[in-house]
């Protein structure tokens, strides 16, 4: 891992070094004036050294961000209940819930602002969660793992779901019915495969999982481990036939034709 960090930082730093060393160069060549393609380069070594920074700055506030939405919610745990935090942990991540029993969902507005209504029923578990497109990764999860009665669960589109999130829904094996994963990027067959536990689920969509090269292949192999479920998102024959196996079929194809066209 250190090698690639090592690797990826080589290689966006490669044209701020190149202008760097160039602007050395035709500074140390003695000229009084730093000619045209001179200056140019020294203005590209600076635009390089800022672009790098932003971009730098801007992941390192991401990561804070990630971290600081999945934390613990150990405080409103302890002092109002575990279902009562989850909720709030939900909200807090702009995703919408319904308690078991009740027919309303609790959703934050466009702003990220939400009623506080749900701490009206402390002792309601959540039956439904919508998380799409959140930040929730496998750290945050440890804030639902108590709600024993969950049924759906939607993580479509979120960019921090992994395998190690996967592994650990192991926690709702005895009531989750309904899981979306798809648009999941992270995602790998490692981490579906870890679903073996979900014994109850009937419903999972694997749609949009860029990291699964044979997408029909897994459907079968779902199935199979998970019997009573229905996957959803990957047609049976994709993936088995792979692009380059597909040309070399369609060329011997063309070339018969033409070989029967001279015969004629």
């Amino acid at each position: 891992m250190a090698a690639s960090l090592l690797s990826q930082a080589m290689k966006r730093c490669s044209a701020h070094t190149c202008a760097a060393v160039a602007v050395r160069r035709a500074l140390s060549s003695g000229a009084a004036t730093p000619s045209v393609f001179t200056r140019f380069l020294l203005k590209l070594n600076h635009y390089f050294y800022d672009v790098e920074n932003i971009l730098d700055w801007n992941d390192w506030l991401r990561s804070q961000a990630v971290i600081r939405k999945n934390r613990l919610f150990g405080y409103a745990q302890k002092n109002f209940g575990k279902n009562v935090a989850a909720a709030y942990y939900i909200l807090t991540l702009r995703g919408s819930f319904r308690f078991a029993g009740q027919s309303e969902w609790f959703r934050p507005d466009s702003r990220g602002r939400f009623s506080y209504d749900f701490m009206n029923t402390p002792d309601a578990q959540i039956e439904e969660v919508d998380l799409s497109a959140t930040l929730i990764n496998h750290n945050g999860l440890e804030n639902l793992v108590k709600q024993n009665k969950l049924q759906t669960l939607s993580l479509r589109g979120c960019p921090e779901v992994d395998d190690w999130l996967l592994a650990r829904l192991h926690v709702f094996g005895e009531s989750l019915v309904e899981l979306d994963l798809s648009h999941c990027s992270r995602i790998t067959v490692g981490g579906l495969a870890a679903l073996q536990n979900l014994r109850k689920l009937e419903r999972l969509d694997i749609s949009g999982l860029p990291r699964l090269q044979n997408p029909g292949l897994v459907r079968i192999l779902l199935e199979e481990m998970l019997p009573h479920c229905q996957v959803s998102g990957a047609e049976y024959e994709q993936g088995l036939i792979q692009p380059d196996s597909q040309e070399q079929t369609e060329d011997h194809h063309q070339a018969s034709t033409h070989t029967g066209l001279r015969h004629l």
